[in-house]
């Protein structure tokens, strides 16, 4: 590979986003203000800055590879760089009091070990290797088990943090064991070579199901759906909010990506081995996330269940592209699995967005009952939230029913009839949790009369936030346009 074929311009938001960490590290280094204001505008310079450029990218219609295939950049990969960026500034402006309050800015590491954690992300979505998909997930997990345990003091932050990295290490035991053994009968790392290897039906076939097998396991741990789901509830409710916040956003779209590139790109003609996986992991999602929330009485449980039960959603998306070795729903599917992951994230922004705002110091917002009377405390907060629970439920004409419809669409499409009434059912059951959110924001008397106190940069977008449930759920169009012309452009079938 000489320097020529590098294509450094392709690359160029990581770079730019490595140089900028390393800058603001320096500089927070030196830093004496305990609110580490510099340090925050810097980080959100740096993600406006990212923003520009993977839209550039985008309108420009840059489209190729790098580092001899090690990298990938095209549609997919840009749009959901984009929400990954809008994802973490969203986060980095919730989290600013919430953090500071409870001394989580004292070295800067908040902001830091996001901005890497955000690189690990991209490195995944733009992976074109499977030592790429794994380097950047390495890097992504890392700065997560870090921030996980953030309030050192804390001793159920600690405890969530061991878990979770117990846990990350045995599933990325899993991924590397599944990629070691592709490799092994392909000989090769490149996704498209393993295509080629497959299709080509002259490898041991075992050695390949029991790979893909191992594959499989590694990415349903890091989605967090049935089995691999028991991190989940422990590490949302045990890490500090933001970070909270921070696992359930970006690394859900890095997940979808690599998930799709991995199984689509690379081993879609194993279809047969991985579809009847992923149809099972959907349903036990579906089941266990949703039947385990109506018994939360914590917020953060209650929504860390729903997430499995909506990643099961996602993974009925990602198992009805491909249809007897045909690819004809492949663009319908994977865009409508696309358009829900993005909505999701929306929606868990503002959902924890709400119980950072109720929270201040010496109380942490972590009971249902903590949102009892909201209404009468804050009419217009009541009605976001609302917004936002009705959008997870899956009610119009809110964004949330419009994704389940497209999945539901996609699934009943390919004659997946009985899959489809499975998860109208589990819906209608995980509707009751998200309701009781709601009666008990409205009916319920307020037993906190404290004023609720926000900047007006919390304020705004979380107003932008709640109002998008709406405004998406009436003109889906042209979010699910910028889906599909991302996979038909990105995916090759």
């Amino acid at each position: 590979m000489d320097f020529a074929n590098l294509n450094l311009p392709l690359v160029l938001p990581e770079i730019l986003l490595l140089v900028l960490t390393s800058t603001i590290l320096l500089i927070d280094a030196f830093s004496k203000d305990e609110e580490r204001k510099l340090t925050h505008y810097l980080s959100l310079t740096t993600l406006a800055a990212l923003t520009w450029l993977s839209l550039s990218e985008l309108i420009s219609g840059v489209q190729g590879t790098a580092f001899g295939s090690l990298y990938v950049a095209d549609g997919i990969g840009h749009v959901l760089k984009v929400f990954s960026y809008i994802a973490v500034g969203v986060t980095l402006i919730y989290g600013r009091s919430y953090a500071h309050l409870r001394g989580m800015l004292r070295g800067g590491e908040l902001y830091v070990l996001s901005l890497l954690a955000l690189l690990g992300q991209m490195i995944m979505i733009s992976a074109g290797n499977m030592l790429t998909i794994y380097l950047g997930l390495e890097l992504m997990s890392l700065s997560f088990y870090a921030l996980v345990a953030l309030r050192r003091e804390h001793p159920v932050s600690t405890e969530a943090a061991m878990k979770y990295f117990v846990l990350g290490a045995l599933a990325s035991g899993f991924l590397l064991y599944g990629m070691s053994m592709i490799y092994g009968s392909t000989g090769t790392l490149t996704l498209d070579g393993i295509a080629r290897a497959v299709a080509d039906q002259n490898q041991d076939r075992m050695i390949m199901v029991f790979g893909l097998v191992f594959l499989v396991a590694g990415l349903a741990f890091k989605l967090g759906v049935v089995p691999f789901h028991m991190w989940v509830p422990d590490v949302y409710q045990g890490a500090p909010t933001p970070v909270t916040l921070l696992l359930g956003g970006g690394p859900k779209l890095a997940a979808f990506v690599i998930i799709l590139r991995l199984l689509v790109e690379g081993l879609g003609d194993l279809w047969a081995s991985w579809q009847p996986m992923l149809a099972i992991m959907a349903v036990a999602s579906l089941a266990i996330g949703n039947l385990a929330a109506i018994a939360q009485t914590s917020l953060k449980r209650m929504l860390a269940y729903s997430t499995i039960s909506h990643m099961g959603f996602v993974l009925l998306g990602l198992m009805s592209g491909i249809v007897d070795g045909n690819a004809a729903n492949a663009n319908n599917a994977y865009s409508s699995a696309m358009f829900y992951v993005v909505i999701y994230v929306l929606t868990t922004l503002g959902s924890f967005g709400i119980i950072m705002l109720l929270s201040r110091a010496g109380f942490e917002c972590d009971d249902i009952k903590d949102l009892a009377g909201l209404n009468r405390r804050n009419p217009w907060y009541a009605l976001i939230m609302l917004l936002l629970m009705f959008s997870l439920a899956g009610v119009p004409p809110t964004v949330g029913f419009y994704a389940k419809l497209s999945i539901l669409q996609s699934l009943v499409g390919i004659g997946h009839v009985g899959l489809a009434i499975t998860a109208v059912v589990f819906s209608l059951i995980g509707g009751y949790y998200y309701l009781r959110v709601v009666k008990t924001m409205y009916f319920d008397e307020p037993t906190d009369n404290s004023p609720i106190v926000a900047s007006i940069g919390f304020k705004s977008v979380l107003s932008v936030n709640g109002a998008l449930m709406l405004v998406l759920g009436v003109l889906p169009a042209p979010l699910m346009a910028l889906c599909v012309q991302a996979i038909s452009t990105s995916l090759k079938f």
